[in-house]
C-alpha cells in the first residue's frame, strides 16, 4: 500500500493490514503458514500487514479463506475499497471523462446538510455561471488530455446546483479576494460570474466572506482548497489528485482553520463592495 498525502487515508490501510494480521492470529496461522495456505510468498504477506504492499482484492479473499472466515471476505473487500477511495488522482477520476467525476460527488453534496467551503483560486462551483465553469472545464480537459465531453460536465454542474434552493441546507464560503481578480475566462466571462455572485452568493442560507488582500496576513496564512461536508469528512483538491479526510482529529483541525478565515473575512455589504470594486476593475 503506498504512502499516501494524508493521515487519514494512511490510518485507513494501517488499520486494513491490522486487520488483516489479527485474522491470521485469530487463526493462530504464522506467515508462513498463511503463505502456504494462500500460495502467497513469505515476504509478500509481511509486506500486506505491514502497509508495503497493497492487497488486491482477490488477496483479500484468499486471506480470508485461509483464515476460514470467508463470510467477512465481501466486508474486507469493501473495506479496501473504501481506503482506496480516500486518494483518488485524477487520472484515475477522470478515466471516464469529466461528466462521470462530476456526477461521481454529487451523492455526497445531496446528501450533506451543512456546507463549509474554503477556495483561494477559484468560485467554487455552487456559485459558479456555466460560462465559468465552460472555460474551467475546458482548460482542465487541455491539461490533463482528456475527451472532449467538457458540455456534458457543465450540465452536470450545473444541475448539481440544485441544491442550494432545495431542503434544510446551509453554506459558508470563504474566498480569497484575489479570486474575484484571476481573469478565469476573460473580462465578461469575470464580469458576469461576479454579478451572480453579488446574487447567489447572498441567498438566505449562504454566508459569504471575501478575506480581503492586505499587506500583512500573519493571522492566518492562505491554505489549500478545502470542503467540508457536515463533521463527516473533508474534501480537498490538490494539484495530483482528490483527497477526502474522514479521521476526526483532521476534520477539527480544518473545521479550525475554516473559523480562523471565516474571522478573518469580510462579510455582507463590506464584502458586495470588494465584489463591485472587482467588476469596476474589469473596466
Amino acid at each position: 500500500m503506498p504512502a499516501s498525502p494524508s493521515s487519514s487515508a494512511e490510518a485507513a490501510r494501517q488499520a486494513l493490514a491490522a486487520r488483516l494480521r489479527d485474522l491470521r492470529l485469530d487463526a493462530e496461522l504464522t506467515v508462513r503458514g498463511l503463505a502456504e495456505r494462500t500460495g502467497f510468498s513469505h515476504s509478500k504477506v509481511s509486506r500486506i500487514e505491514t502497509v508495503r504492499t497493497r492487497p488486491a482484492p482477490e488477496d483479500v479473499r484468499a486471506w480470508a479463506r485461509a483464515c476460514g472466515v470467508q463470510d467477512q471476505a465481501d466486508e474486507l473487500v469493501a473495506a479496501l475499497r473504501a481506503v482506496d477511495g480516500m486518494w483518488v488522482e485524477w487520472s484515475r477520476m477522470e478515466r471516464a471523462g469529466l461528466k462521470a467525476a462530476q456526477e461521481s460527488v454529487r451523492p455526497l453534496y445531496e446528501r450533506t446538510h451543512a456546507h463549509r467551503v474554503y477556495d483561494g483560486w477559484l468560485i467554487p462551483g455552487l456559485l459558479q455561471t456555466m460560462a465559468y465553469t465552460r472555460a474551467i472545464l475546458h482548460a482542465t480537459r487541455r491539461r490533463r488530455g482528456l475527451v472532449d465531453d467538457v458540455e456534458a460536465a457543465v450540465a452536470e454542474r450545473m444541475d448539481r446546483q440544485h441544491v442550494l434552493y432545495e431542503g434544510p441546507r446551509t453554506f459558508a464560503f470563504v474566498l480569497e479576494e484575489s479570486v474575484l481578480r484571476n481573469g478565469v475566462g476573460g473580462r465578461e466571462v469575470m464580469r458576469e460570474q461576479l454579478r451572480h455572485l453579488l446574487v447567489v452568493g447572498f441567498l438566505p442560507n449562504v454566508s459569504l466572506g471575501i478575506v480581503p488582500m492586505q499587506p500583512d496576513r500573519s493571522v492566518q496564512r492562505p491554505v489549500e482548497d478545502f470542503w467540508i461536508f457536515d463533521s463527516s469528512q473533508v474534501a480537498v483538491e490538490l494539484v495530483s489528485g482528490y483527497l477526502t479526510i474522514t479521521q476526526p482529529r483532521e476534520i477539527t483541525m480544518y473545521a479550525r482553520v475554516f473559523q480562523e478565515l471565516h474571522q478573518l473575512a469580510v462579510h455582507g455589504d463590506t464584502a458586495r463592495c470588494l465584489i463591485r470594486e472587482a467588476i469596476t476593475a474589469l473596466g
